[in-house]
């Protein structure tokens, strides 16, 4: 079996590095968003034009990030969406409600801090991790069936 991954969520730490690296010799295919934030926030007015208003300048790039978005949760077999503790990541949280709806396998990491405020999320996933190594064990143990030693 194979499972393909989509890794959404904070940008800001090396929490997806830990996952790949921890999963190595598994056979997971992963994917995620642009995780460089410039390229990220810009892309809309670098490949459509400028806007002057930055609602516009946002949408446009919103709109474009939604095609790798959409295409990567739509893939997946499991979803891991990771909120961070430094900034409101409304689009993590989006993310999530989207893979929800469409049934996809939904782990949620974050810390302890944000159990309550993020209650309705945990609420949809099937796990609930606090560390990147938590998430490698879940793919670990459902793709093998091996419990951490």
């Amino acid at each position: 079996m194979t499972l393909n991954v989509y890794l959404s969520g904070e940008i800001h730490t090396d929490w997806r590095e830990q996952i790949i690296e921890g999963a190595t010799g598994l056979n997971v295919v992963f994917s995620g968003p642009v995780t460089d934030h410039a390229a990220s926030d810009d892309c809309g007015v670098a490949i459509l034009g400028a806007e002057e208003n930055k609602y516009w300048h946002d949408h446009k790039g919103a709109m474009i990030n939604a095609i790798r978005t959409r295409k990567g949760i739509s893939d997946a077999d499991v979803v891991v969406v990771r909120f961070g503790d430094q900034y409101k990541q409304w689009n993590a949280a989006f993310d999530a409600g989207y893979a929800a709806a469409l049934g996809k396998s939904l782990i949620i990491l974050h810390g302890p801090d944000h159990a309550h405020p993020l209650k309705e999320v945990d609420a949809a996933a099937l796990a609930v991790a606090e560390r990147p190594g938590q998430v490698v064990e879940i793919l670990r143990y459902v793709l093998t069936g091996t419990l951490p030693e």
